[in-house]
């Protein structure tokens, strides 16, 4: 039994740690420390006892996360956890339960940043910057800010709801007495599509910031970037549905969601012809080696993000559901995107 469950148990860690508690903590809460202050010209964050609690609390939740495999065979109901599999009784509640209140625990450390980093750049900055003109990071870690104040509430509602399924006798998600699995699906990736845009905003960020850096000039269409950013963030909140379409929407839904889905992509090609545009507007030394890591990121994002345009539709998305096909594509996006960024970041700085 542990063998067959292993694989379950690993990809359900290997989710949740490389998006929670890599990328996240990175890019947003790591990156965003170190810019913020930096770049709004003062001394530091708004709250810096609120900084350090959503430091530490953020241990507790990762301890919370990997102390789930200690019961039984350690769960494995999948990153996304979602009932039946979740709820069933072929798995360790506690070992869910830890799942969840790690997730939890994260979130708040999330939301306290976002808090934190949102008043620091509005009320913090130094006189006369003002928002036009603040640099590019700063925008990224608005916009992600904005979105997990948004989306993080709903996640914790889902989480909790299915808690309460387990242990308080509540039918949220059993379909026997007139509850709905899906919508646990609703709840979950109504955070879980901002989400890859909350982890690879910030990484746009640091790619224009290390840009901007290496060629000594601003980027190509520095506001037309910045209202960029700003329409992923408000489009890649309403496109949920993209992930579940083979629950049986219907058909003017899915139509909804793949035009909203696809629209995505124009804002997103505006920044990589403009982040192209600044390279061949420069001397365009590539001997320069974090120049060569933001163009090995544009290289494999677009060709993540050329698979997304592809998966938006709903017809396409019915066949290539669950194959190889959509983990290669949030693949290129997550691994060969936003940790190459990270990666870029810690070169660069």
């Amino acid at each position: 039994p542990e063998n067959q469950n292993f694989y379950n148990l690993s990809i359900t860690l290997h989710g949740l740690l490389m998006i929670f508690f890599n990328i996240q903590p990175g890019l947003f809460g790591g990156f965003g420390n170190y810019f913020t202050p930096i770049l709004n010209a003062c001394p530091e964050v708004a709250f810096p006892r609120l900084n350090s609690i959503s430091l530490l609390v953020q241990p507790i939740a990762y301890l919370c996360l990997i102390s789930s495999i200690l019961f039984e065979f350690g769960g494995g109901p999948g990153w996304t956890l979602y009932p039946p599999l979740s709820t069933s009784s072929a798995i360790n509640p506690i070992s869910v339960d830890l799942t969840v209140v790690g997730l939890a625990i994260g979130g708040i450390s999330s939301f306290l940043s976002s808090v934190n980093f949102m008043t620091t750049i509005l009320h913090l900055r130094a006189k006369g910057l003002i928002l036009g003109v603040t640099a590019f990071s700063s925008w990224s870690i608005i916009f992600t800010s904005i979105m997990l104040i948004a989306t993080l509430p709903v996640l914790s509602g889902g989480l909790f709801m299915l808690l309460s399924d387990m242990h308080f006798n509540t039918f949220f998600y059993d379909p026997i007495f007139s509850g709905d699995p899906v919508l646990y699906q609703h709840l979950f990736w109504f955070f879980g599509h901002p989400e890859v845009y909350i982890l690879i905003i910030p990484g746009f960020g640091i790619v224009s910031q290390i840009i901007s850096v290496s060629y000594n000039k601003s980027i190509f269409g520095n506001q037309a970037m910045i209202l960029a950013m700003g329409c992923i963030s408000v489009l890649g909140s309403v496109v949920w549905a993209h992930h579940m379409m083979t629950v049986g929407l219907e058909a003017d839904t899915r139509a909804f969601f793949t035009a909203a889905t696809i629209l995505i992509s124009i804002p997103t090609g505006t920044k990589v012809f403009n982040w192209i545009s600044t390279y061949m507007g420069s001397s365009f030394k590539l001997c320069h080696s974090p120049a060569l890591f933001t163009l090995c990121f544009i290289f494999t994002f677009t060709l993540g993000g050329t698979t997304g345009v592809l998966l938006g539709n709903a017809a396409v998305d019915v066949a290539l559901h669950d194959t190889y096909y959509v983990v290669a594509h949030f693949h290129f996006v997550l691994s060969l995107g936003a940790v190459l960024a990270l990666i870029t970041g810690f070169y660069g700085f």
